[in-house]
């Protein structure tokens, strides 16, 4: 029970960072997929960053233990494709749905109403997919730190560089 109310904690401090950063808005999502408005890529980025040290300065102090997932490039081709789609034809990714919802926005309902649907789908064709896409380009269990056989803090600080790097980019051409 404390998992699931950490959980919820979790996600309602969450839908308050969306809805902080403006990036419920259908104008933001249709910015960010036209290119024009860089306020997502923006908090993705750095969301990603920040979330990068702080989960590997836990594991390096031992406080939580990395569940690593079997990179599948068949299974992350068609998903990504798949979730691109719906992006595209809705104009709210699975999060920003829920968070427009919260705000009001009655038209996120299909986005969430597209999840259950594809998650039902999913359910049902995991025999076959298990036999056919999961695994096409079965990687294993890989990061990019044991490919490359170097620390995990030099791939996090070029990482944090490059992002950082970016982000200014974005910001001298008011994207």
């Amino acid at each position: 029970m404390k998992l699931l109310i950490l959980g919820l904690i979790t996600g309602i401090m969450f839908g308050f960072c969306l809805q902080k950063g403006g990036v419920l808005r259908y104008d933001k999502q249709l910015g960010a997929l036209r290119l024009k408005d860089m306020t997502i890529i923006k908090f993705m980025l750095t969301t990603v960053l920040v979330s990068m040290v702080g989960i590997y300065f836990l594991k390096d102090l031992g406080l939580v233990k990395l569940s690593i997932k079997s990179t599948i490039l068949g299974g992350n081709i068609i998903g990504g494709l798949m979730f691109g789609l719906g992006w595209g034809l809705l104009g709210y990714c699975p999060g920003t749905s829920a968070g427009a919802l919260g705000e009001g926005r009655w038209d996120a309902v299909w986005g969430i109403v597209g999840m259950l649907f594809g998650a039902a789908i999913y359910a049902e064709a995991y025999p076959l997919l298990k036999e056919t896409v999961l695994k096409w380009g079965d990687l294993g269990k890989i990061t990019l730190p044991e490919i490359l056989g170097i620390n995990h803090w030099i791939i996090i600080i070029l990482f944090v560089i490059g992002g950082t790097l970016l982000l200014r980019w974005f910001d001298k051409k008011n994207l």
